[in-house]
């Protein structure tokens, strides 16, 4: 999708559009025959919806392919996510308002738990308070040193940390030391070329300072590093859409990925009630609220089937505040798959609907992975096309051509 083409299109219009994702929406039955997490709850609200909207699968990358979070965002805003790539470690700045310079090299950390031979058994040590992330990220701010560059250290949210390099000639080019599944030891900082750096002899030191620093607490005694990034330089959501935007997010690095492309990041509470609540208080101040849902993917990821399924179950019981509010197009979707079955993401397609007083309904009556199949959206509809979709039904692109 070209953004420089659809501002082209772009017409004002008093419509407003809200975007719900449920992060890791998509599922997998765990027995044979049976129901996704998605199909398995209790959604009378979202299948409502569902059978008055235009639904289907959306493939957040491309067939096959497995997205992270940040790619799997930025598609369903309409950014093609092969050719807008940042890591998440200038995510996870954005998202806590850490202001980053240019030079500044951004890497996303996880206290994770390894064994005395160094094996990974727990990358995330157990999901570890806030309250002690920020002890141990005191701890490391205060006894790491490394010559000739600055190390910033600070808290995210629980066991998420930010390690940001400030100095000259860093490089952003370099491997994640997480390895993704535990049974294995962290591996080794390089360069993704494979040359050398001096970046990489920065970030080998910090992580065996770290590890020494580290070594007698518990459950946080190691760290993983993932997403080394700089900043980039890209085309605002609000003036490439025209839309007046707001992101309802409690986890900082969605509300990153809002803020690095121009997004009003709007403060709210931990729970998806809170959130329903501040996009009821600010309705009439913005034209677009993406609003987002984590603990879909967390349940996922820890492999919680039926946790899961109540999440999704607590948003389906907040569907009739959004429909009082008379919004003109609803898009529900996910930016992922993520099934209890796998405990990761995955390459699945995502449940999508999108609804609006001209939409051309199909003849879906149920919010499902396999309902949704059979939608008018199709079973792999581009997630970049999702915006201009809903633009149009918002009645916000002009007529391409004579």
């Amino acid at each position: 999708m070209d953004l420089d083409f659809i501002n082209k299109l772009i017409k004002p219009a008093k419509t407003k559009i809200v975007m719900i994702v449920m992060d890791g929406l998509g599922g997998h039955p765990i027995q044979e025959k049976g129901d996704t997490e998605l199909e398995k709850a209790y959604t009378p609200n979202l299948d409502s919806l569902a059978s008055k909207s235009i639904c289907g699968l959306q493939l957040p990358i491309g067939s096959g392919i497995t997205p992270g979070s940040g790619p799997g965002h930025l598609g369903i805003f309409g950014y093609d996510p092969i050719n807008y790539q940042v890591g998440r470690g200038v995510l996870a700045a954005t998202g806590i308002d850490f202001k980053l310079e240019p030079n500044d090299v951004a890497a996303r950390g996880n206290f994770c738990t390894v064994d005395q031979n160094g094996i990974v058994n727990d990358r995330r040590a157990g999901r570890i308070s806030t309250e002690k992330n920020q002890e141990l990220c005191k701890k490391l701010c205060e006894n790491i040193d490394i010559d000739g560059v600055e190390v910033f250290i600070e808290t995210v949210k629980e066991h998420r940390f930010l390690l940001v390099l400030r100095g000259e000639g860093l490089s952003g080019e370099l491997i994640d030391t997480d390895p993704q599944v535990t049974g294995e030891k962290p591996l080794e900082p390089e360069l993704k070329s494979k040359g050398f750096d001096k970046t990489t002899d920065i970030v080998k030191s910090f992580i065996q300072q770290a590890g020494e620093i580290l070594k007698d607490e518990h459950p946080a005694n190691m760290i993983l590093l993932r997403g080394f990034s700089k900043k980039p330089n890209w085309p605002s959501f609000p003036e490439v859409f025209g839309l007046r935007s707001a992101a309802i997010a409690c986890y900082p690095m969605y509300r990153g990925l809002a803020s690095l492309i121009g997004m009003e990041l709007l403060e709210t509470g931990q729970t998806v009630e809170e959130e329903f609540k501040t996009l009821e208080e600010n309705w009439d101040n913005y034209d677009f609220f993406f609003l987002h849902v984590k603990k879909t993917d967390s349940y996922g990821e820890d492999g919680n089937f039926d946790s899961k399924v109540k999440v999704i179950e607590e948003v389906d019981r907040l569907i009739p505040k959004l429909m009082d509010l008379n919004p003109d197009v609803i898009i529900v979707t996910g930016d992922h798959s993520t099934p209890a079955l796998l405990k990761s993401h995955s390459w699945h397609p995502v449940p999508l609907l999108i609804y609006s007083k001209q939409c051309r309904p199909d003849r879906v009556e149920k919010f499902g992975e396999r309902d949704c199949i059979t939608g008018g959206l199709g079973p792999k509809l581009p997630a970049v096309e999702i915006l201009p979709i809903a633009m149009a039904n918002a009645l916000r692109l002009e007529k391409f051509g004579a």
